[in-house]
């Protein structure tokens, strides 16, 4: 993500976090950061660290999951802010499944929470988590495939109501989000592109960075596209 973007993105997640810290009476807000990895993920972990420490005052607490295992529910005690990375998007799922329940519980009572590519994706009630193909018909390029061929729809987190699409122009996957929609695997999507945020709270959304979120309906005449962008 652009430098001259990130204070904007992730500082404003940091202020939100550091108004519910006041309630737990600390000076700084503790952020968890969830990282799904098939290394070590000490790379990944020191690179949230930097770009949260830069973009404001606050206390990260990085939980390190590797591919094919779960988060500890541990890692949601006693936070202020909630990012989940990127990665690839169903080990993700398989990581978040047994506390999607505590997350959407604790979003519900005001917990901030972020979602980077894997992790914006996660957020929607119907998640849309990989493949690039419907009924054997490519629909976006394979390297956007998050590893599975077949597109593929399922329970997310639930803290959206609309699917989300990642990384939209950069990985071609507009054209999935406007394929899935047609054949009614969802009735729209939200594609977002990188070094761009949607900002779902109180009020319309808003788009804050330099790229567009597509936003894809189904209509009478077929699949109807709207871009979004900041301002």
């Amino acid at each position: 993500m652009p430098a001259d973007t990130e204070p904007a993105i992730y500082g404003a997640f940091i202020a939100e976090a550091a108004e519910r810290a006041v309630h737990g009476e600390r000076l700084i807000p503790r952020i968890a950061v969830v990282i799904v990895h098939d290394g070590n993920g000490t790379d990944d972990a020191a690179a949230w660290r930097r770009t949260l420490e830069r973009s404001g005052a606050c206390e990260p607490v990085v939980a390190l999951v590797r591919e094919g295992g779960t988060l500890e529910p541990t890692a949601l005690v006693d936070i202020d802010g909630l990012i989940v990375a990127g990665g690839l998007t169903p080990a993700y799922a398989v990581a978040l499944e047994p506390v999607t329940g505590e997350i959407r519980r604790q979003v519900a009572d005001g917990l901030p929470y972020l979602g980077y590519s894997a992790g914006a994706a996660l957020a929607a009630d119907r998640a849309l988590i990989g493949g690039w193909q419907i009924g054997g018909v490519p629909v976006c390029p394979e390297d956007a495939s998050e590893e599975l061929d077949d597109v593929t729809i399922q329970q997310g987190i639930g803290l959206i109501d609309v699917t989300v699409d990642v990384h939209a122009a950069q990985w071609g996957t507009v054209a999935r989000a406007i394929a899935a929609t047609e054949a009614g695997l969802v009735e729209g999507v939200l594609a977002i592109d990188e070094a761009t945020a949607l900002v779902v709270g109180e009020g319309p959304l808003r788009v804050v960075g330099p790229g567009s979120v597509w936003q894809i309906s189904g209509s009478e005449n077929g699949v109807r596209v709207v871009t979004l962008a900041e301002g």
